[in-house]
């Protein structure tokens, strides 16, 4: 008996990291993606900031911290790695872990875009702080392209917020309700 219930277990887990990877998977490649309405200005929904925001809204800072990191990596190894897309979303992380713990918000649809919207701006400005200090672009330029990038992505990702967040929000709490019954 007690061999069936390890081998239920470790099914569990292997199911759990399936579903978790396979979702940073999907929104990874939907970086790429282009379909009528996800583009505003040239500028697309970030979805791995959706994913650390759903996966941080339920965990500690440090956890939110890992996952903004990992992603982070993910995505400067996608894309282009200077500047780094890690420091924003470690930021995203350990801030939504924070606000959560401290219940400004409650978790429903409206307060994730919000969460989701304000940390686009901050993810955005982090960007920003980083190409004024290592790039050879004029200090203005980058600032007032700054302001149209983080206005189009944060209206985007957060109105994309809920595609991403109610069903990996599902998934999570199911399994949360059933590894409570099972202890």
């Amino acid at each position: 008996m007690k061999v069936s219930t390890q081998k239920i277990n470790w099914q569990r887990e292997t199911i759990k990291w399936a579903v978790n990877l396979g979702s940073v998977l999907l929104c990874a490649l939907l970086m790429f993606v282009r379909w009528p309405g996800m583009e505003m200005l040239g500028i697309s929904p970030n979805w791995l900031l959706i994913w650390v925001v759903a996966w941080s809204v339920k965990r500690t800072p440090l956890e939110g911290a890992i996952a903004g990191l990992l992603l982070g990596l993910i995505q400067d190894a996608l894309t282009n790695p200077d500047p780094s897309h890690g420091w924003g979303l470690v930021l995203t992380g350990v801030l939504t872990a924070r606000i959560q713990k401290h219940k400004y918000v409650q978790e429903d649809i409206v307060s994730v875009a919000l969460i989701v919207f304000g940390t686009v701006i901050l993810n955005e400005t982090v960007m920003a702080i980083q190409y004024s200090f290592w790039r050879d672009r004029i200090l203005a330029d980058t600032w007032l392209d700054h302001q149209r990038i983080a206005l189009a992505s944060a209206i985007l990702t957060s109105l994309w917020a809920p595609a991403v967040y109610l069903p990996l929000n599902f998934w999570w709490q199911k399994q949360l309700k059933e590894d409570q019954q099972i202890s």
